[in-house]
């Protein structure tokens, strides 16, 4: 099989500080594009109001994937479920996407809300969201998703 090497293009500054399941929403953060890359790479993000961010779970171990079938977050009430069908730190390469709001531009900080990675989480890739490269055609999935992240984009401020 092929190794790829990447190298981050950027990096999370505020927002959570800590990993949780759920209240991600209304947290600010900032995406800090790093120096290598000129401004102009960010020329035009503006005009868009999401962003598809690809980052990596950077608190997480290798010794943390678990390449079989299991219910998701531990609960017997949802059906056990293979690696590819979760969409945690426990997938092979522990990367994850995320479709943040943005919120503004300010150099080579994009200041975004409704990213759900940490405080200093390296980010791989930054690109617009464009609505026609969303799923086409009708969206279906069993029940249990919506179950289990019915809170997730709760508001943070919320949390007990």
């Amino acid at each position: 099989m092929a190794t790829y090497e990447v190298e981050p293009i950027a990096t999370v500054i505020g927002g959570h500080t800590r990993v949780q399941d759920d209240y991600q929403g209304g947290v600010e953060s900032i995406i800090r594009l790093d120096d290598a890359f000129p401004l102009e790479t960010l020329q035009g993000v503006e005009e868009f109001s999401h962003l598809t961010v690809t980052w990596h779970f950077h608190l997480a171990r290798p010794e943390d994937v678990q390449l079989h079938a299991r219910s998701p977050r531990g609960n017997p009430i949802w059906p056990a479920t293979g690696t590819f069908v979760h969409r945690n730190h426990r997938r092979p390469n522990q990367l994850a996407i995320s479709y943040p709001r943005l919120l503004k531009t300010d150099g080579r900080d994009l200041v975004v809300t409704d990213l759900d990675a940490v405080d200093g989480t390296p980010i791989l890739d930054i690109a617009p969201y464009f609505a026609q490269m969303g799923p086409r055609g009708p969206v279906h999935q069993p029940a249990w998703p919506g179950e289990m992240l019915a809170t997730y984009w709760l508001d943070a401020s919320e949390r007990p």
